[in-house]
């Protein structure tokens, strides 16, 4: 669907015969050569260019005119001609990239196919968006052209710098934007998880303490004796202490089938005791381990009055300080996080830093966590690898962008097992060396060596401007090192080479 202002066009692959009545034209009546001549002085490419000059492009452009929304080209068809607009503006646009315009081509440009340009077609959809004249020179023509102009070719030339640099820096804006769209959406969802247990938690806790508080009172109510309060204290105590013992040095998971049947057993024990409500009370105690003994325990000192609100009060502590400490390791986590994010950036430092390679690969992991989920990282990691000196932001960028492309790939085929991804630094000789692996389908050998171009990409159309492995590319380039890929179906690997002394680099 091409977007226009004004003129509305649903359907890029309608007929010609309907398409030509969208398209910009001949006018009906041919403008006068010396109008022509005194719109073409405006155009201050065209500046310094003598009378003769002047009338040879009037009497060898051919004139074209549209209203508002009506099409000069289309992407992908060929382009074969030279712009001249004299007023007017038109905007080009590509159709999978959303409302992002590539070009604005306004009176006094002169665009298009140009002499010695190797463009050969159009890269998106161009459209008037207010009453367009233009002026137009067919390629055959630009031989004649440059003969009679001579100062064209110095004209062009300049145009074809001006037009490659813009159309560069608006596609690594672009590019950056989607990185950080990226970046923004992986930390936005790692954020969420432990913010969302955060808020529950708290908002649990003042219930809870209610609850416990009322507990508190009830157990005060009974008058315990002095030797049924200093029995129910030891237990407590002594319950802790067993508690502290199954955290310390219990540290496998428990299975979820052993966790029920725990449950179970705690339930009838309580049911047994005729304890009221044991659903209520039964989950919190079978979280800490304990074993029916350590209850049984607590039986022998409190009788069947004491029992169930002592049983009632412990429980309610429990789950205070379980959501207590989901507080805290929430907010370790996202301050974790936060710090991740700063050493990712390299926030509030010089640019240039003795960067550890491990932790830096590190924290990019740790960026891109949302999307390893289902992904068996492997880490291999030089103890002896020095820190390199490294602009640190940047070279966070060159790992990001190997393994999002790693991830791509090994997202796109399943066909050689689960995901795996594994990172490797070593030290040789005065160059450090890490490695990236994956278990992806590999690089086609037919575009093997076209990988680092920039704008090429294998991803669909939208999904990617093919410019993460030519930035990856230049920055280390940037730190006089360089990127080699080898690959082959089931295992590829990028190569990163940095030395560790610049001025020893090579």
């Amino acid at each position: 669907m091409i977007a226009t202002q004004g003129n509305q066009l649903q359907n890029p692959a309608m007929p010609p015969a309907d398409l030509a009545l969208l398209t910009v034209a001949a006018p009906a009546e041919p403008t006068p050569r010396l109008r022509i001549v005194d719109a073409l002085k405006t155009v201050p490419p065209l500046d310094g260019l003598t009378e003769a000059e002047y009338a040879w492009l009037a009497e060898h452009c051919s004139e074209q005119v549209g209203d508002d929304g009506m099409l000069l080209f289309l992407e992908g068809s060929a382009c074969d001609r030279m712009y001249i607009f004299l007023s007017g503006e038109v905007q080009v646009r590509r159709r999978h990239a959303a409302a992002t315009r590539v070009f604005v081509g306004r009176a006094g440009q002169i665009t298009g196919k140009l002499p010695f340009s190797r463009m050969k077609s159009w890269g998106g959809d161009g459209y008037a968006v207010s009453p367009v004249w233009a002026l137009t020179i067919h390629e055959s023509d630009f031989p004649a052209m440059l003969a009679a102009i001579p100062s064209m070719t110095q004209r062009c030339v300049s145009i074809l710098l001006d037009r490659v640099r813009e159309v560069t820096r608006i596609e690594q804006q672009a590019e950056k934007l989607a990185a950080l769209g990226k970046l923004a959406a992986n930390l936005a969802h790692e954020l969420n998880n432990p913010a969302s247990a955060a808020q529950r938690a708290a908002a649990s806790v003042f219930g809870e303490l209610r609850q416990y508080g009322e507990h508190k009172y009830r157990l005060g109510k009974l008058c315990l004796t002095e030797e049924q309060s200093n029995g129910y204290r030891a237990w407590v105590m002594s319950a802790r202490a067993r508690m502290a013992e199954y955290a310390n040095f219990l540290t496998t998971p428990e299975s979820p089938l052993e966790a029920t049947d725990r449950e179970d057993a705690i339930s009838r024990w309580l049911v047994a005791h005729n304890i009221p409500e044991p659903w209520t009370i039964a989950p919190a105690l079978a979280e800490t381990r304990l074993p029916i003994e350590q209850l049984d325990e607590l039986a022998a000192v409190a009788d069947s009055s004491v029992l169930p609100v002592a049983l009632a009060t412990v429980a309610s502590s429990l789950r205070v300080e379980r959501m207590a400490e989901t507080v805290v390791d929430s907010t370790i986590r996202i301050f974790d996080l936060i710090s991740s994010i700063k050493d990712y950036a390299y926030m509030d430092q010089a640019p240039i830093q003795d960067v550890d390679l491990a932790q830096s690969l590190e924290t990019t992991l740790a960026m891109l966590k949302s999307r390893l989920a289902e992904v068996t990282i492997e880490r291999e990691y030089d103890p002896a690898l020095p820190p390199v000196s490294a602009y640190g932001s940047e070279l966070n960028q060159v790992w990001t962008a190997l393994i999002e492309n790693a991830l791509d790939a090994m997202a796109s085929s399943r066909a050689t097992g689960p995901a795996r991804l594994r990172i490797t630094t070593r030290l040789t000789g005065p160059m450090a060396f890490v490695e990236i692996w994956d278990n992806g389908p590999g690089v086609d050998a037919a575009i093997k060596s076209r990988i680092f171009e920039p704008f090429f990409t294998t991803k669909a159309v939208g999904s990617g401007l093919g410019l993460g492995l030519d930035t990856a590319q230049r920055i280390v380039g940037k730190h006089n090192g360089y990127i080699t890929v080898e690959s082959r179906p089931g295992a590829t690997c990028f190569q990163v080479r940095l030395p560790l002394d610049q001025a020893q680099a090579y």
